[in-house]
């Protein structure tokens, strides 16, 4: 679970969509999601959200890759989203062809990642979303490496610029 690096109330499901798409929106390419929470959080939708962002095309192709496991969509950035919700074994992860869509140059979203962390990379950006009643969330985020928290900065900052204004 992250630390308080960054912590966002999201209100409702708007406020949610709003710190994916500004986190699409900046996401360079090497950026790894790891994004934590219950069934229910929200990690499809938010994962939905950084799609659009990135300007991927097909927002309706964006779905829980539960059956799947993998998907990619092609937007300003090559999208990778994985969910290791499925998994009966972490190994299965790297079976999937995770060091390569990891190291590819484009962004890598891995929904429960925490069955998965050791075998992730260790600068990634960590985002755990809770629920607090039916509607509304907390999101907690943390860099844990250099490339990362400039990615963190960069995004509280956007956040801080547009809370109201999309």
């Amino acid at each position: 679970m992250p630390t308080d690096d960054l912590k966002i109330e999201l209100p409702d499901e708007a406020a949610t969509a709003r710190a994916g798409r500004l986190l699409g929106r900046i996401a360079p390419a090497g950026t790894v999601v790891a994004l934590m929470g219950p069934l229910g959080a929200g990690k499809t939708a938010f994962t939905r959200a950084m799609a659009e962002g990135l300007e991927v095309a097909d927002l309706a192709a964006v779905n829980s890759p539960t059956f799947t496991l993998l998907q990619h969509y092609t937007g300003r950035l090559t999208m990778h989203h994985c969910d290791t919700y499925r998994l009966k074994r972490p190994e299965e992860f790297d079976d999937l062809g995770a060091e390569e869509w990891l190291r590819s140059g484009g962004v890598c979203v891995v929904e429960w990642a925490d069955r998965v962390a050791h075998l992730l990379p260790e600068d990634l950006l960590a985002v755990a979303l809770e629920i607090e009643d039916p509607t509304r969330r907390v999101l907690r985020a943390q860099a844990t490496g250099p490339f990362h928290a400039d990615l963190l900065e960069k995004w509280e900052r956007a956040l801080g610029t547009a809370r109201g204004t999309e």
